[in-house]
């Protein structure tokens, strides 16, 4: 496995960050044991490095994972809390989460715009603060937009920047694969440490996610790529890819006949964009929200590609 430093912070990562997000409630819903012992194989081969959320609710299965080897695993979190005390209270929260008195990387999570991030700047406050005293290592921000890697990217207090990026651009809201690359490099000039989200694009890119692997791990000024994994055949299979290697045809057929679903997020706002683009008419709009006839759907990936709330996706 291969190392980096996330941009001026002194923090060394894998180049594959375990994205935590699919083992949760919010997706898979696995066993605590058994999310952690996925978690457990990536660390076992190499991968030091997780990025976890307030609203993921996997604080335990990381517990559980680095119990061992507490202080040798980088973890980033994020809130969307928005005041002083409410960030505060979140990364308390995150500490008491994995059973530790710090997190490394903490962030203000997805902005969507240089409003919103003014509108933070009580919780950003209280990062800056928590990092002089030791409670994080590093201030963050999330972000599928342009905007914000751009502007972040020029704040003193932002330490790294954890954008949307992969092959075709899915997901993000405010331009091209091409713009956020520039944005990506920009920031990364400027001494931000820049890891990257969405590589397999919510999953509608998984067949050729080999090819959409190698293409996000290979971007200038990208440290690291967080990527979902809910098995350990995925971690094995990743893994692989980015030590510079092909899986090897058994573990490429376990992991490509794995059977998947269209996830529709809770945050969905019922546009129709998805359902105009499906081409088997597998979606419908019913309450103001998308619903997926599962026995239509063929998990071609077109309609993430037209959600502009990144809502969709294939798990």
């Amino acid at each position: 496995m291969e190392y980096r430093e996330l941009g001026r912070t002194g923090i060394i990562v894998s180049r594959l960050c375990f994205g935590a997000l699919t083992i949760g409630p919010l997706q898979a819903g696995l066993p605590l044991q058994e999310g952690a012992a996925v978690m457990e194989a990536a660390l076992a081969a190499g991968v030091n490095f997780i990025d976890t959320a307030e609203l993921y609710q996997t604080y335990p299965y990381i517990r559980q994972a680095i119990r061992r080897c507490p202080d040798k695993v980088i973890i980033a979190s994020k809130s969307y809390a928005f005041t002083y005390e409410g960030m505060r209270e979140s990364v308390i929260s995150a500490c008491n989460g994995i059973g530790r008195d710090y997190i490394d990387i903490f962030m203000l999570h997805e902005q969507t715009s240089r409003l919103t991030l003014k509108g933070h700047q009580d919780a950003l406050r209280y990062l800056t603060e928590a990092k002089r005293a030791g409670r994080i290592r590093a201030v963050g921000v999330s972000t599928h937009t342009v905007e914000v890697v751009r502007v972040a990217a020029l704040m003193d207090e932002i330490d790294v920047i954890h954008p949307i990026l992969n092959i075709h651009g899915i997901g993000i809201c405010d331009g091209t694969r091409e713009e956020m690359l520039a944005a990506v490099a920009f920031a990364a000039a400027q001494g931000k440490g820049v890891y990257t989200m969405k590589a397999l694009g919510g999953g509608h890119l998984t067949g050729m996610a080999e090819e959409a692997l190698r293409w996000a791990m290979n971007q200038s000024g990208v440290s690291a790529v967080a990527v979902g994994m809910q098995t350990t055949d995925e971690v094995a299979y990743n893994v692989a890819i980015f030590n510079g290697q092909a899986p090897d045809a058994a573990l490429r057929a376990k992991v490509d006949a794995r059977q998947r679903r269209l996830l529709v997020e809770d945050w969905c706002v019922g546009c129709g964009r998805c359902a105009g683009k499906c081409p088997m008419q597998a979606i419908t709009i019913v309450d103001g929200m998308a619903v997926v006839d599962h026995s239509k759907c063929v998990l071609c990936g077109y309609c993430g590609a037209h959600c502009p709330e990144f809502c969709l996706k294939i798990i």
